[in-house]
């Protein structure tokens, strides 16, 4: 039982302070807690060798070298050290955050709350992945210096993870998908809505800041991924032929060469801009005359909820996106919608988007609205507030 929980303090760790792949859900969870009043902190393992590039440089966070087991438990031991909150909150069930969690839990006592923003076994297979070694594989992967055991991110641990869920004191979930498989409650991805508010930009100087004047912008602002579509909206662009149109690609992938094979075959509909802070965003987001999240039907985005859809209804803009996973629930009718994989039907609806572009915007207001009243900082802390009150 934790005591004066309107004043605790919570911990929150991040598996990889390297990558996004959990700080932008741990900055929007810490931020819907400063709300209710709580102290924060953030902690974590680095398994790169900088900070995720988008991390404020004022943001305060203890870091430690992420390694390969055993010299991970040293690891452990030193974040061990750091952590400070009455309640440890985990980003995603990782063996280097959920796992963490439970173990200082072990010899503190303190309550674990664990976060799931993302079904981690869908990049290895889902329910059909199995680890099934000889006796020669399994000690080939616990011994050798690079055995594939040694990795705490290995499908294996993530596997033993998802089956431990349910022994954390708290589960929160940011899609129904998620729920469905977890439990827990839904706090959804909330975005800073002061922040990411149209009156405080101009569309046209942003436009001149970004290099894009002169175009029509359809704006991605995340990392390309197969998955995520892309090739969907240049195939389209193929199809509409006008040269005043362009994909805006913000970021790049930090994981692979995949924005460069995309630069490769469809280079003429393609403005590359790069990273950008999260509170330089808005600003980047309001040179886009429409933003895109055409996800493709997979394992992987039936469990997300896109952040670059509250990108773009609090900057109240027109959004086209597929019907895949909890999208439709998000967007309400205050989007377009398209089927997944697609082109045909994405070319339709861009066309029809600049056609009327009036009506376009009426809906981008009414995404707002949406994004204010359900998708908000304010939304999320409600949503905490209940989760923390029963711990």
């Amino acid at each position: 039982m934790v005591k004066n929980k309107e004043k605790s303090k919570i911990s929150l760790l991040v598996w990889n302070l390297s990558t996004n792949d959990g700080f932008i859900r741990a900055s929007l969870l810490q931020t819907a807690l400063k709300k209710l009043g709580h102290e924060t902190e953030i902690l974590g393992f680095l398994f790169g060798k900088n900070l995720y590039e988008a991390i404020p440089r004022n943001t305060g966070i203890y870091a430690v070298e992420g390694t390969n087991y055993p010299k991970f438990f040293k690891s452990v031991g030193k974040l061990f050290k750091h952590i400070q909150g009455d309640i440890i909150y985990a980003i995603k069930p990782q063996p280097a955050s959920f796992g963490v969690a439970l173990l200082n839990r072990f010899y503190t006592h303190r309550p674990v709350i664990v976060d799931i923003d993302d079904w981690e076994m869908s990049w290895h297979g889902g329910d059909n992945w199995y680890y099934r070694p000889t006796l020669k594989q399994l000690a080939r992967d616990l011994i050798k210096q690079d055995g594939a055991l040694r990795n705490p991110n290995h499908p294996l641990y993530l596997k033993w993870m998802d089956n431990l869920v349910k022994k954390a004191d708290a589960v929160t979930v940011n899609t129904k998908f998620l729920q469905q498989r977890f439990g827990g409650t839904f706090i959804p991805n909330g975005k800073d809505t002061s922040l990411f508010h149209p009156a405080q930009y101009d569309s046209n100087a942003s436009k001149n800041r970004y290099g894009l004047s002169g175009y029509r912008i359809l704006m991605f602002p995340g990392a390309p991924r197969p998955y995520k579509g892309l090739e969907d909206v240049l195939i389209a662009l193929d199809k509409i032929n006008q040269p005043d149109l362009k994909l805006a690609i913000v970021g790049g992938s930090p994981y692979d060469d995949y924005d460069k094979e995309l630069q490769q075959q469809w280079g003429r509909w393609i403005v590359k801009l790069p990273k950008y802070p999260v509170d330089v965003m808005p600003d980047v987001v309001a040179a886009a005359d429409v933003i895109v999240v055409p996800q493709r039907d997979t394992p992987e985005t039936r469990a997300q909820f896109p952040l670059k859809l509250t990108d773009g209804m609090a900057m109240a803009k027109p959004i086209l996106s597929t019907k895949v996973g909890d999208i439709p629930d998000i967007l309400g009718e205050s989007g377009y919608l398209v089927e997944p994989s697609s082109p045909e039907q994405i070319a339709e609806q861009i066309q029809l988007i600049f056609q009327n572009l009036d009506a376009a915007n009426e809906l981008g207001r009414k995404a707002r609205e949406r994004c204010v009243e359900k998708y908000s900082i304010e939304a999320m802390a409600s949503s905490l507030k209940s989760v923390i009150s029963r711990l």
